[in-house]
C-alpha cells in the first residue's frame, strides 16, 4: 500500500455551507491573546469531521482569503487516498516514477470538485486573521459515491465506443474516446474497482488502459519496397509505399487516416514528413536528396505520429505520460545509396606545359571519390562523362614577384543521352610566385581548394 495526501487548490468553492457573516470594518472586534477562542489555542480533532483551520497576517490586503485557502488545504490534508497494489496509478508509479507528477496535476481539479465545507468561525486580532473550516465525512464519502458512480458509467460508454471505432478501422478515435474514458476516472486512477464488461468483472481504469496498449501494440505498419535503394537510374528518388491495418487474433483491417511520420537523414539535416493513410489503409512517400555521408547509417524510420493521434484538447501532461508507456509501432527501412560511375577526360596545362599530379584532376577525382563516385577507365562502363580543362595565362611583374592567372571549365554530361548534368568554370584564379610557372601552381591549389569543397554539393544538388 502506498499513502499519498490529496493536495487540494480549492479553486472552485462548490455548494458551500458558509455561514460566515462578514462584519464591516467600523465594527471588528479588537481582540486580546486572553479571548483567543480554543481552536486558535489548539487545532481541534474530530472523528466526525475533516478540520481546517487558516491564519492570515492582516499586513496581507487579501488576508480573508488567504487565511481560507490556508484552511481549506489544512482540511484537504486530512483526506488521503489508498492506492492499492496493482491499481493503474501503483503501475505507472512504478514504470515511471508517476506519483509525483499525477498529484501536482490532478490537485487543482480535484479541488474544485469539494462540496459540503462549512465555516465554522473566524477570529483576528489587530495583526492575525484566523479560519476555522469543517468538511463532514458522512458528506463527504456520499458525494464522492455519486461522482464515481457518474465517473464510472461516462467511463464505460467511452470504452464501449472505442471498440466499436476500432472495429471500424478508425484508430484515432479509438484511442480519443479510451484516453478520454481513463481521464473520468482520475480521480479513482489508484483504486482497483470492478465492474461488469461485457459479461466479466473486471478491474475498470485496469481494463481501459490495457484496452490503449492493445491498441497501439495491435498497430502493423509494412513498407514496399523493403529497401530503399537510390541510384543515378532513379535520379537517388525512390517512392515508397506505407500500409497500416490493426490485427487482432486472427482478425485484420485497414486503418484508415491514421497519421504516420517518415524521417531519415537529408542533405540539409534530418527529413521529417508527417502523412495520414486514405481510405485503403496506404499512403506514398518519395525519399530523396538524401546525405551520401550518412547513407552507409541511414534508414527510413516510418511510426506512428501519437501527436497526431491524441487530441491536444486532452489533459497534456497526464496524456504524455500514458502514452509515453505506451508501445509505439515504427519500422524502419535501410537506404543503400549507389553513386554513378564516372569516366573523366581532363587537359590541364600550366603556361602550356602538363601539370601531372598537380593538376586539379586528381583533387576532384579524389573527392568525388571519397563521397562515393566510382571512376571507370572505359567511357562505355560510365553513366556519367566528366570533361575538365584546365590552363594558365601570364598576369604580371611586381618588385620581384610573378602573377599567373587559372581558367577552369567543366562539365559532366549523361552518357546516354549526352544531356548536361551539372557544369561549371572559374576564370582568373590568380596564382603569386617568384616566377610564372611557381605561380601557375600556386593557382591550380587555390582552384582545387575551392572545388573541393564546392563541386560534390554542387553535383549532388545536379543529380537530386
Amino acid at each position: 500500500m502506498i499513502r499519498i495526501t490529496t493536495m487540494l487548490a480549492l479553486c472552485a468553492l462548490v455548494a458551500c455551507k458558509g455561514r460566515q457573516q462578514a462584519q464591516p470594518a467600523d465594527e471588528v472586534p479588537v481582540n486580546t491573546e486572553a479571548a483567543r477562542p480554543d481552536w486558535v489555542r489548539s487545532r481541534p480533532a474530530s472523528s466526525s469531521y475533516y478540520i481546517g483551520v487558516g491564519l492570515a497576517s492582516k499586513s496581507r490586503s487579501d488576508h480573508q482569503e488567504t487565511a481560507k485557502k490556508n484552511a481549506l488545504n489544512d482540511l484537504a490534508s486530512e483526506i488521503s487516498v489508498t492506492v492499492e497494489g496493482n491499481s493503474l496509478l501503483y503501475t505507472l508509479d512504478q514504470r515511471t516514477r508517476f506519483d509525483e507528477s499525477f498529484t501536482s496535476t490532478i490537485r487543482t481539479t480535484t479541488n474544485e470538485q469539494i462540496e459540503g465545507f462549512e465555516l465554522v468561525d473566524t477570529w483576528e486580532n489587530g495583526a492575525e486573521y484566523w479560519t476555522y473550516y469543517r468538511l463532514s465525512k458522512a458528506e463527504h464519502a456520499r458525494i464522492k459515491a455519486e461522482r464515481k458512480a457518474k465517473a464510472v458509467g461516462n467511463a464505460l460508454d467511452l470504452h464501449a465506443r472505442s471498440k466499436t471505432s476500432i472495429a471500424a478501422g478508425d484508430l484515432k478515435s479509438a484511442m480519443d474516446q479510451d484516453l478520454r474514458a481513463l481521464l473520468a476516472m482520475k480521480a479513482y486512477w489508484g483504486e482497483n474497482d470492478v465492474v461488469e464488461i461485457e459479461g466479466k468483472q473486471l478491474p475498470l481504469v485496469n481494463e481501459i488502459y490495457n484496452g490503449l496498449q492493445k491498441l497501439t501494440s495491435g498497430v502493423r505498419i509494412a513498407v514496399l519496397p523493403e529497401r530503399c535503394e537510390l541510384n543515378y537510374a532513379n535520379h537517388f528518388k525512390r517512392e515508397l509505399l506505407i500500409s497500416a491495418s490493426f490485427t487482432q487474433g486472427t482478425s485484420s483491417r485497414d486503418l484508415v487516416q491514421l497519421p504516420l511520420s517518415i524521417a531519415y537523414s537529408g542533405l540539409s539535416g534530418k527529413v521529417t514528413e508527417m502523412k495520414s493513410t486514405d481510405a485503403e489503409g496506404r499512403l506514398r512517400t518519395s525519399v530523396q536528396r538524401v546525405d551520401p555521408e550518412a547513407s552507409a547509417s541511414n534508414d527510413v524510420v516510418v511510426k506512428l505520429d501519437m501527436d497526431g493521434l491524441v487530441s491536444k484538447e486532452l489533459e497534456p501532461a497526464l496524456v504524455k505520460v500514458i502514452v509515453g508507456s505506451l508501445t509505439i509501432p515504427a519500422v524502419q527501412v535501410p537506404i543503400t545509396m549507389q553513386m554513378p560511375r564516372v569516366h573523366m577526360r581532363a587537359q590541364e596545362s600550366n603556361l602550356g606545359q602538363p601539370v601531372g599530379d598537380a593538376g586539379i584532376a586528381v583533387i576532384v577525382r579524389e573527392e568525388l571519390t571519397r563521397k562515393g563516385f566510382r571512376f571507370v577507365e572505359r567511357e562505355s562502363e560510365a553513366e556519367l562523362l566528366l570533361m575538365l580543362t584546365a590552363s594558365t595565362r601570364q598576369g604580371g611583374e611586381s618588385e620581384g614577384f610573378f602573377s599567373t592567372y587559372l581558367d577552369v571549365a567543366y562539365n559532366f554530361r549523361d552518357r546516354k543521352s549526352q544531356d548536361t548534368v551539372h557544369e561549371g568554370t572559374m576564370q582568373g584564379v590568380k596564382g603569386v610566385q617568384l616566377n610564372y610557372a611557381k605561380a601557375g601552381l600556386d593557382a591550380y591549389k587555390k582552384a582545387g581548394q575551392a572545388l573541393r569543397k564546392d563541386l560534390v554539393p554542387a553535383m549532388m544538388g545536379a543529380l537530386q
